[in-house]
C-alpha cells in the first residue's frame, strides 16, 4: 500500500518537477551583433535549416547544448539551434538601441507634459498679473477721484469758512453801525432837550 502511494505521488510530481527544471534552464540571451544567423533543426549545419534570426534579438536560451550549439526559442517563438559563439547575455547594440529610444520617447513625453504644464502656468500667471494690473489701475483711478473730491471739497470748507467770517464781520459792523446811529440820535436829542426853552411857572395868587 505504502509503495502504491509513493508511486502514485511520483507519477503525479514527476510533470511539475520537469516543468520547474525546463522553467529553471531557460534562460534570457541574446545574438551578437553579425548581421542574422540560421536557426537548425538540430545542433549542427546538417540539419534543416528552419528560417534564419536577425542580429541583436532576443531569445531564450533552452539549457541544452551540443556540438558548439546550443537550443534556444527566438522572438517568433520558433525552437532550433544556433552556434554557441552567436549567444550572449549581454545585451546587443540592437536591444540596447530599442531600450533607449523607449527611454528617450518616455523622457519626451515626460518633457511634453512639463512644458504643457509650464505653459499653463505661465499663461495663468500672466492672466493673474493682468488682472491685477486692472484692478490696480482701477484702485489707482478710485484714490485719485477721491483726492480731488476731498481738495475740492478742502476748497469749498475754506469758501464756506470765508464766507461765514464775512457774514459775521458784516453782521457786527451793522450791529455797530446802528448802535453808532442810535447813540448819536439820543445824543442829539439830549442837546436839543437842553437848549429848549423851559415853560415858566405860574405864579400862585395870594387872596
Amino acid at each position: 500500500m505504502l509503495r502504491f502511494i509513493v508511486l502514485v505521488m511520483a507519477i503525479w510530481l514527476s510533470p511539475q518537477l520537469l516543468a520547474e527544471e525546463q522553467v529553471a534552464q531557460e534562460e534570457p540571451r541574446f545574438l551578437s551583433n553579425n548581421v542574422f544567423t540560421y536557426l537548425h533543426g538540430g545542433p549542427g549545419t546538417k540539419y534543416r535549416i528552419l528560417g534564419s534570426v536577425e542580429a541583436g534579438r532576443p531569445i531564450t536560451f533552452l539549457g541544452e547544448k551540443q556540438d558548439g550549439y546550443s537550443k534556444i526559442r527566438d522572438h517568433k517563438g520558433r525552437t532550433g539551434w544556433v552556434s554557441s559563439k552567436l549567444v550572449t547575455a549581454n545585451k546587443t547594440f540592437r536591444v540596447r538601441v530599442t531600450e533607449l529610444e523607449a527611454q528617450l520617447k518616455e523622457l519626451n513625453t515626460v518633457v511634453s507634459q512639463h512644458d504643457e504644464q509650464t505653459a499653463a502656468l505661465t499663461k495663468d500667471i500672466k492672466d493673474k498679473a493682468k488682472r491685477l494690473e486692472r484692478e490696480l489701475s482701477s484702485q489707482t483711478a478710485k484714490v485719485q477721484q477721491l483726492q480731488k473730491d476731498y481738495d475740492q471739497a478742502l476748497v469749498d470748507k475754506n469758501a464756506a469758512v470765508a464766507e461765514l467770517k464775512a457774514v459775521k464781520d458784516n453782521q457786527q459792523f451793522t450791529l455797530w453801525r446802528e448802535g453808532g446811529i442810535i447813540a448819536g440820535i439820543g445824543a442829539l436829542v439830549g442837546i436839543i432837550l437842553v437848549y429848549l426853552p423851559r415853560p415858566g411857572r405860574k405864579k400862585s395868587r395870594m387872596f
